[in-house]
């Protein structure tokens, strides 16, 4: 029974690596291959994501209501987030696109900040800082860049997403295929 169950645990985890790994190789490759597509892609999926996060938090700030003093944080966030999800989509695809670059702008110049910060307070203490300085000034001018030449952004996003969806799907193959491996040498044994 074990014997049984551990096998079919073991196909079903092989086989959905080999799947995952092959959707996740296709839509790399098909963001390289289609980026227009691929871009107004992303829009649709930014704000669906936001559409769905937000009607979430609102259920969940529904059920803790009784128990948690302010639940009303988490409404007020996924209303935000539910008329983000429904503008996001009225202006398909420039708002989500928007988002997207003003994020990451963001993301760069506050991890930026945080960085140079960190740095002066490593100098302070007598530590090697230089790195985290380099850092710092590197995502700040990142972030400012981001800001000023949005389609240079989104081509970069795009990129990323791709590579990482290439060499995440061949991560996976190569995990069915190591599955596949240990299989094959317990059957030998």
């Amino acid at each position: 029974m074990i014997s049984e169950l551990g096998h079919q645990m073991y196909q079903r985890t092989r086989w959905s690596l080999l799947v995952r790994g092959l959707i996740w190789l296709a839509l790399g490759i098909l963001i390289f291959v289609r980026p227009l597509e691929s871009v107004a892609a992303l829009a649709l999926v930014i704000a669906i994501w936001a559409l769905v996060s937000g009607i979430s938090q609102i259920v969940q700030a529904v059920e803790i209501r009784a128990a948690v003093a302010h639940w009303w944080l988490l409404l007020v966030s996924g209303i935000i987030s539910v008329a983000f999800g429904i503008a996001a989509i009225r202006f398909y695809p420039g708002l989500s696109l928007a988002f997207a670059v003003i994020w990451t702008a963001y993301w760069f110049l506050l991890s930026g900040v945080f960085s140079i910060s960190m740095s002066l307070q490593e100098r302070r203490m007598g530590m090697p800082w230089g790195w985290t300085a380099f850092f710092g000034g590197t995502a700040v001018i990142a972030g400012v860049y981001a800001l000023f030449f949005p389609p240079a952004t989104l081509a970069v996003i795009m990129g990323l997403l791709a590579g990482l969806a290439i060499i995440g799907g061949c991560a996976q193959l190569l995990g069915a295929y190591a599955l596949g491996q240990i299989r094959i040498a317990q059957s030998a044994a």
